[in-house]
């Protein structure tokens, strides 16, 4: 019996390779620590929560492109398509069926959205696969260009250039409203990102998450091994177009607009930016980006309303220059830095 009981127990590999990913998925001070103001803020800056939301949402759509490009390595410009079809898609489901439940729930409309977007990325993702990283930029560009011209051809469903007027929500599970002072989409736009970045953060720690990852740092090699490799990349890309059609979505609910903005490249280049300033690959990348890249913009444009890009654009050039992976990339090899020391005193 001992003998059969010492067969089946885990060898110490396995048993270190349990212990890390145990490790990965506790849950940090800091972690906690940046959920807690996010939450607090519907109390210290009550006047600032459209602005919150916003960030929320263009939070939700740089986490999106952190799945695709920080851990599998999808170099794209094409998540702000998948943002202005969720827009739309939802949009069009709160417009045309108000009053019918439950097509005019919000909820419902955010997995309308998410399913269109990721439909699409399911899609276009076999386009993607093919070739270097370029070809995969040109690519999901093209996409982007597409669905932005039919966006302004289809002026019979989508209002064209007009935009899409009349998006009206129900209630939030048919109990909250919308309110004028964005209370209702600060604490909606919150929610959904919390819930959406739990499962991002369950994605990236699993042993799916750890595959993406060896992928993004070689290829050949995880092919060469066995590793499903291009099953996986399709994967991450719908579920990074689900995550930016959910993101579209609360923007054309919160808003209650839908415009061909939603879907214009500089969408896609903001949020590629958001995440450039916050760090790939660490999941707080984007958010934190987007903090930083829309307070940026709402004081700089308030200061110097002619010249804001110009600062923007000359802390991106300082932060590419003299900083490497972003705040977040800064900030940990500090930590290592520190922890080297320790150790070495």
């Amino acid at each position: 019996m001992t003998d059969i009981a010492l067969s089946h127990r885990p060898s110490p590999e396995a048993q270190k390779a349990r212990a890390v990913l145990l490790g990965r998925s506790r849950w940090g001070v800091a972690e906690i620590a940046f959920w807690v103001i996010a939450a607090a803020c519907y109390f210290l800056l009550p006047t600032k929560l459209s602005l919150l939301s916003e960030i929320a949402i263009l939070g939700l759509l740089a986490l999106s492109i952190d799945l695709v490009l920080g851990y599998a390595g999808i170099v794209t410009l094409g998540q702000g398509a998948f943002f202005g079809v969720g827009a739309y898609a939802a949009g069009l489901a709160a417009k045309y069926g108000a009053g019918s439940a439950p097509w005019s729930d919000p909820v419902i409309g955010l997995f309308i959205g998410g399913g269109f977007a990721a439909l699409i990325g399911f899609i276009t993702s076999f386009l993607v696969l093919r070739g270097s990283d370029l070809t995969r930029l040109m690519v999901t560009l093209g996409v982007a260009l597409i669905v932005d011209e039919i966006v302004n051809q289809t002026k019979w469903l989508t209002g064209g250039s007009d935009g899409l007027q009349g998006v009206l929500p129900s209630a939030v599970l048919g109990i909250w409203d919308f309110d004028l002072y964005g209370k209702t989409a600060f604490i909606y736009s919150m929610v959904v990102l919390f819930v959406l970045f739990l499962l991002a953060r369950a994605i990236v720690k699993s042993p799916f998450g750890l595959s993406l990852q060896a992928i993004k740092g070689n290829p050949l090699r995880t092919r060469a091994i066995g590793m499903p490799v291009n099953g996986r990349l399709v994967a991450i890309y719908t579920i990074g177009s689900f995550y930016a059609g959910v993101a579209g979505a609360l923007a054309a609910q919160t808003t209650q607009f839908a415009s061909p903005d939603y879907v214009a490249f500089h969408r896609s280049a903001d949020a590629l930016l958001m995440l450039v300033f916050g760090g790939a690959g660490h999941l707080y990348g984007g958010l934190l980006g987007s903090i930083i890249f829309r307070t940026m913009q709402d004081v700089l444009g308030n200061i110097t309303p002619q010249y804001w890009q110009f600062w923007l654009g000359a802390t991106l050039v300082a932060l590419v220059l003299f900083v490497r992976g972003g705040i977040l990339g800064l900030l940990s090899g500090l930590r290592d830095r520190m922890k080297r020391k320790g150790d070495a005193a």
